[in-house]
């Protein structure tokens, strides 16, 4: 069985009603219908969204850290999550460095908002299909994520940590990293699937409300499980 395996050309299937309702566009345009069917052309004929996965092993825990194929991770909310895990499934999904030839003028400010609704929705189709593909191929029951900046105590600095897991993810899948621990395209989401018995979003744990990506409500007594 591979330990680490390239899922490719990801399909996706996105109607201008899709992307209306993530706009939350309460009347009828047809200027931005017209903007929005143009991208989606534009989207189905080049987007190749991909996503990278690792079968990969706990191989020790210690303190608020958690030691996953040989590279440390620092983070009690993860290592608390992995208490009863042994086998668990880092990834890196995009919706792909295509989508970025896509004509965008700057200065057309609805075109640009329509389509970053069009590759978040592209993204976040690859992420379902890949969470898919690994409960019918391994089989681990349940299973929930956690990405490198959801939440302060695992920061975003240790994306870098996550890419060594992988070795040369631009090579593989397009996917780079900038010194600020930026994933390039932007439109793409790194972290760890893992199994459990209780449903976790680390939304739970985040008290910003206002959040656009918001998956799931606040959830005090969650919280307390993890101070």
């Amino acid at each position: 069985m591979k330990t680490m395996e390239i899922l490719d050309n990801i399909p996706f299937d996105i109607c201008l009603k899709d992307v209306v309702k993530s706009l939350k566009m309460s009347r009828k345009n047809q200027a931005i219908e017209k903007t929005i069917l143009d991208l989606l052309e534009g989207a189905k004929r080049i987007a190749n969204p991909k996503a990278l996965y690792k079968v990969s092993y706990i191989e020790g825990r210690e303190g608020d850290s958690v030691k996953i194929d040989g590279t440390i991770f620092m983070s009690k909310i993860l290592k608390i999550n992995l208490e009863n895990a042994e086998r668990v499934f880092p990834f890196i999904v995009t919706a792909g460095q295509e989508l970025e030839g896509i004509n965008k003028t700057k200065d057309d400010f609805m075109r640009v908002f329509c389509l970053d609704a069009i590759k978040e929705m592209i993204l976040e189709t690859a992420v379902r299909c890949l969470e898919e593909y690994l409960a019918k191929k391994f089989i681990p029951g349940k299973i929930a994520r956690m990405n490198p900046g959801s939440l302060n105590d695992w920061p975003v600095s240790q994306q870098k940590a996550l890419f060594s897991v992988f070795g040369n993810v631009e090579e593989l899948i397009g996917v780079r990293l900038t010194e600020s621990f930026v994933m390039v395209p932007i439109k793409s989401v790194s972290g760890i699937f893992f199994p459990t018995e209780v449903d976790f979003k680390s939304c739970m744990l985040c008290q910003r409300h206002s959040c656009s990506k918001r998956r799931a409500e606040y959830n005090p007594e969650m919280v307390k499980k993890y101070s």
